[in-house]
């Protein structure tokens, strides 16, 4: 074992991949500090893994715990017992530094808390206001026990000091995701696609797609306010794909010439797309931030969204699910009345957000 400082990243979904990536090319150039990548396996496939790790110039994970899918306790009880043994116990870290919302955050955040290892939280304070997403529950409780507290907009802070947290915990570093597509636009490796006019659409909420009746109403809602002149892109997640199989959506849409369906793509692959499409419609939470950055409009199938500063600005339009609500947002981004150009980005979204999150964890492990 090494005698310098040992800093470990926590990755357990795809989300997590586009915060960490940056942080972690930040901290190679650092002498006399060890950062090692743990990836938990919470969301993997092998495929969209490589994919994502080579479009985001990642080096392979240094632990891969492989705990696979089950339930949020079975989950998150594989992965505390694994993230003990075989890197709290064998590597013995100065700090764990966990990235969003994910069951992998709460996990690595509580079991290094209980053996008193500090914890970095990325993406600290958002907040939707709704417990009944598992998000917002893994937020709430990491953002409670956590040491430092890195967050991405001005609403991070705020909600984090009505929370009674100590502001001197408090970082507003900017968003590490944002570094991640500044560097992949800024390489020209993420050109804009052409041709026809289309949407993309993304969905996998478990509100949005476990059940049947209420995801056809929602697609059939898109699909009327998109009209006949413009194709719907649909990189469709496995856990939606499921459900449309079941009921017999998966084979309509493939068979309607408005459609354009695949499988989940690759990072760089996915800018591109968004780049080139007339604007987005989601339930996503990170993609809300990618479009404001490029400046594309996301209309956004939620009733809340903890990050307002993507609402605040304009680029992105919250219309929940109500499908009359739904066609008049998407018809309003066909026709150009909802437009996403023009308006700067939120504060410190400047692609140097990794920077400030490693001197700030330097300054912490060398007082």
């Amino acid at each position: 074992m090494s005698d310098s400082l040992r800093v470990v990243s926590v990755v357990g979904a795809r989300p997590n991949f586009m915060k960490a990536a940056p942080v972690a090319r930040a901290f190679e150039s650092r002498e006399g500090l060890e950062h090692l990548l743990v990836h938990t396996g919470q969301h993997y496939d092998e495929n969209m893994s490589d994919v994502f790790f080579r479009d985001l110039g990642m080096s392979p994970p240094d632990i891969s715990l492989g705990v696979g899918s089950g339930s949020h306790a079975e989950q998150t009880a594989r992965i505390m017992t694994s993230f003990e043994s075989e890197v709290c116990r064998k590597i013995e870290p100065d700090m764990v530094l966990v990235y969003g919302d994910v069951n992998s955050t709460v996990a690595a955040a509580l079991v290094s808390k209980k053996l008193h290892i500090p914890v970095a939280h990325v993406e600290s304070g958002l907040r939707s206001g709704d417990r009944m997403m598992p998000e917002e529950v893994n937020r709430v409780i990491v953002d409670a026990i956590c040491d430092i507290r890195f967050v991405t907009e001005e609403s991070g802070r705020r909600n984090l000091l009505r929370e009674g947290i100590d502001e001197e915990s408090i970082s507003f570093v900017g968003n590490t995701m944002i570094d991640s597509l500044a560097r992949l636009v800024g390489s020209g490796e993420s050109g804009a696609e052409s041709g026809d006019p289309y949407l993309v659409l993304t969905l996998h909420r478990p509100s949005n797609v476990d059940d049947q009746d209420d995801l056809r109403r929602l697609i059939e809602a898109i699909e009327e306010g998109a009209g006949d002149a413009i194709t719907i892109r649909f990189p469709v997640h496995p856990r939606t794909e499921k459900v449309m199989e079941a009921s017999g959506l998966l084979d309509e849409l493939k068979a309607n010439s408005g459609w354009d369906l695949s499988g989940p793509v690759g990072y760089r692959e996915f800018i591109g797309l968004v780049r080139g499409s007339t604007g987005v419609v989601t339930d996503s939470g990170g993609i809300q931030e990618e479009t404001t950055w490029l400046g594309v409009p996301c209309v956004t199938l939620r009733e809340s969204t903890e990050r307002p500063s993507t609402i605040e600005l304009g680029t992105n339009r919250l219309v929940g699910v109500t499908p009359e609500d739904v066609r008049e947002a998407v018809s309003d981004v066909v026709a150009g009345r909802h437009r996403g150009d023009d308006r700067p980005p939120p504060p410190l979204w400047d692609g140097r957000a990794a920077g400030r999150v490693v001197r700030r964890v330097l300054r912490y492990l060398n007082d």
